[in-house]
């Protein structure tokens, strides 16, 4: 769609709005409640050839104790490489990093403690039969905080995905879906 661009006193009639409302952003797609003291959630019908790109937010819950999110693209469990860069908030001059080196999951997408769950990131081409990149996994717990991107080697298309922990459960709280719109 060709972005048109408005004049001073011209106006913006309901068919206008409309055109640029139906075609901003991302647009939500699902929500999947997070059910008691669980170890991973699957969302199934999470991606679809409407949209290449996702957002994935979790929010709302608790972890039994302070917990690592990761995250499996439908049943692969083989082909996952991340770098993950955090710091404790103790030592802020001495950066750590750690990684995924062919795992079976993206690990550090998100933190829990018996305070909150969190995760935000992007995934980028789940659905083709293409290789998927995780982007923009920023994340804060309680003790340090950080940041990863990673990159899925398997060429397959995927529909669902299962949010884990590392250990605990977790409990509660939202999986917010969304795609980013194409045009």
């Amino acid at each position: 769609m060709a972005i048109k661009t408005f004049t001073t006193g011209e106006v913006l009639t309901a068919s206008d709005t409309n055109t640029y409302l139906a075609n901003s952003g991302l647009v939500y797609i699902k929500q999947q409640t997070v059910g008691n003291t669980v170890s991973s959630v699957t969302v199934s019908d999470a991606f679809s050839a409407t949209y290449d790109n996702y957002r994935i937010v979790y929010s709302g819950g608790v972890g039994s104790t302070l917990i690592s999110l990761n995250l499996k693209l439908g049943a692969s469990t083989t082909q996952y490489y991340s770098g993950v860069n955090y710091v404790a908030y103790s030592a802020l001059a001495t950066p750590v990093s750690s990684g995924d080196n062919n795992a079976a999951q993206f690990s550090f997408v998100g933190y829990a403690s018996a305070d909150y769950t969190q995760a935000s990131f992007d995934l980028i081409n789940p659905f083709l039969a293409r290789f998927t990149s995780i982007n923009a996994c920023s994340w804060a717990a309680v003790t340090v905080a950080g940041t990863s991107s990673g990159l899925h080697q398997v060429a397959t298309s995927y529909s669902s995905f299962i949010l884990s922990t590392n250990t605990g459960t977790i409990t509660g709280g939202t999986i917010y879906v969304y795609g980013y719109r194409k045009a």
